[in-house]
């Protein structure tokens, strides 16, 4: 069966890059104004090229998120059942060779740590695991949704990739969407990135969307660890793939994520920085090619950039994050994933939101009318 490697493996990086790079502003202009944009177009919106006109990208991506989503800004939050990984990557705490203490919340534990998160209101978690096949595994993943279930009406899940007989499995239980990022399209540099453990397989990590879409999961949520990378080419591979699983497995919703290289304990300098301007130009050209994605920001970035992102095209926001295993109730000190910078609880968030004119909104009603 043919997957996204075929196609992968016809665009070669270096090639793209210098594609990207020698866009015009005769090119971001005929993206501007086209009716049907084309991948071609989407280079050229992430170009250097398109700086100049990022007042227009960002008036034109809020036009484009008005139509299609109104003023409604999801809502949702992590919950992070385990450190334990055997995965070393460069760039994260919870990385094999980072010796910390390990921890896998309990039953009793997931219970406390929802009993806090409900009184935050939250109806949308995101479930977080590091990649630990012997001890956070599919069963564990159904013993979990199963407790979780009454309590949300939306779960997501950010764990390691598995096969498509899995997630076949774990639907029932009420997984509703999967986050799988591919931290990087560059194959060296992601096997630099991952020398140890199953993640190192790029190939398999790679495919994980297909297996998703085969499993007809509900949604699935794309993106790059931006720093790793150059962020323009890396970003046009994650709208490559996009489109390939749009095309192929239109049932599915998506959403991108646009997680930045955060400080973490043992921390890994970004290859690339990506400014603020330069963050908010990618995100409007993803909303200018893609009026349906949907498009998520995190607690790693700042404050006064969430603030100003909100009308620009995101989606869907978390806040009062704890990016650690029992963050919020069982054991609050334990090692994070990485550093948060926005640290306003969702009560903060949610006024932040409500004072720019747009709606904080806490239940996924899709979910509930699919189900009808």
């Amino acid at each position: 069966m043919t997957n996204f490697t075929n196609l992968f493996q016809s665009c070669n990086w270096d090639e793209t890059t210098k594609s990207i790079y020698a866009k015009t502003s005769v090119d971001v202009e005929r993206a501007l104004n086209s009716s049907q944009r084309t991948l071609e177009d989407f280079k050229a919106l992430i170009s250097p090229a398109a700086a100049p006109y990022l007042e227009q990208m960002a008036q034109m991506s809020q036009q484009l998120t008005l139509k299609r989503f109104g003023k409604a800004i999801q809502m949702y939050v992590p919950l992070y059942l385990s450190n334990e990984c055997n995965n070393i990557c460069t760039y994260c705490g919870f990385s094999y060779d980072n010796k910390v203490r390990r921890k896998t919340l309990s039953s009793m534990e997931i219970m406390q740590e929802i009993a806090v998160i409900k009184d935050m209101g939250y109806d949308h978690v995101l479930l977080v695991t590091g990649e630990a096949n012997q001890t956070v595994h599919t069963e564990y993943f159904k013993k979990v949704l199963e407790l979780i279930k009454p309590h949300f009406s939306h779960i997501s899940m950010e764990v390691q990739p598995l096969d498509t007989e899995d997630y076949k499995e774990l639907t029932p239980y009420g997984l509703n969407t999967v986050l799988v990022y591919q931290e990087t399209y560059h194959q060296d540099d992601y096997k630099k990135h991952h020398p140890k453990g199953k993640k190192s397989n790029f190939q398999y990590r790679l495919e994980t969307p297909d297996r998703l879409g085969q499993a007809g999961i509900h949604k699935m949520g794309l993106g790059v660890l931006i720093g790793l990378e150059d962020w323009r080419t890396d970003s046009f591979f994650t709208a490559m793939h996009l489109t390939y699983l749009e095309k192929r497995y239109w049932q599915s919703k998506y959403s991108i994520s646009f997680p930045r290289l955060r400080p973490f304990s043992g921390g890994l300098e970004p290859k690339v920085v990506m400014n603020d301007k330069e963050l908010v130009q990618l995100i409007c050209a993803y909303r200018i090619y893609n009026e349906e994605v949907e498009l998520s920001i995190s607690t790693r970035e700042s404050i006064v950039f969430r603030n100003n992102i909100v009308k620009l095209g995101i989606t869907s926001i978390s806040a009062g994050s704890k990016t650690n295993p029992g963050g919020y109730a069982v054991e609050p000190q334990s090692l994070e994933q990485f550093e948060i910078s926005d640290e306003r609880n969702a009560k903060e968030i949610a006024q932040m939101i409500s004072s720019q004119g747009y709606e904080p909104v806490w239940k996924d009603w899709d979910v509930s009318l699919t189900k009808n």
